[in-house]
């Protein structure tokens, strides 16, 4: 089934409400995990626009970028709940047996799917001063798979430290650029 992207003006009959009105009722604090890793994912389809179609929730990954496939995780210092100290900034990277959307199957094997990684870290680290929508406050660390693979083998997860010792982080501004030059995309295009 294909899903039609929705503008948010739809009605929900007998309800006398918009789909807007779901979404901000639904997802409004974008900095809870949850939301904060579609919010991640949507800023990544963004750079690459991507945004055409709607995303699937279930998906081997995350995005598909021409050819090349992309897992999107993120993570952050600061939460939407009481914290005694701020969260350690890490990533789930286990191979998964992942399920196509398009052919209706999972995968024999555990595997990581993708291309590559992009790593996501909202670093603010004053919930005072949280504004999850200011991208000033995001990096992003692009991975090939095959790099992720080497390094880490069958790892579940990473710490941001040692992911920045594969590669730099980059602002949203350069999200694009970093992307291409990861997945050998000539002149943008893929």
């Amino acid at each position: 089934m294909e899903i039609s992207k929705l503008s948010g003006l739809e009605l929900v009959s007998q309800a006398n409400v918009t789909v807007q009105d779901f979404w901000a009722w639904a997802y409004s604090d974008i900095l809870s995990n949850r939301n904060r890793a579609i919010f991640a994912e949507f800023l990544v389809a963004v750079a690459l626009n991507l945004t055409h179609q709607p995303r699937i929730e279930w998906d081997a990954v995350d995005l598909t970028y021409g050819d090349k496939k992309i897992e999107v995780k993120s993570s952050a210092y600061v939460q939407s709940w009481q914290q005694k100290k701020l969260s350690l900034i890490k990533f789930d990277i286990a191979k998964k047996r992942g399920w196509n959307s398009e052919e209706n199957v999972i995968a024999d094997q555990e595997n990581r799917s993708a291309d590559c990684y992009i790593f996501c870290v909202y670093e603010e680290q004053d919930i005072r001063n949280a504004n999850i929508l200011n991208l000033d406050k995001w990096s992003f660390i692009v991975v090939a798979t095959e790099k992720l693979n080497e390094a880490f083998g069958n790892q579940k997860s990473v710490s941001l430290n040692r992911l920045q010792e594969l590669d730099q982080s980059v602002k949203y501004s350069d999200l694009k650029r970093a992307i291409d030059l990861v997945l050998g995309v000539k002149n943008g295009t893929v």
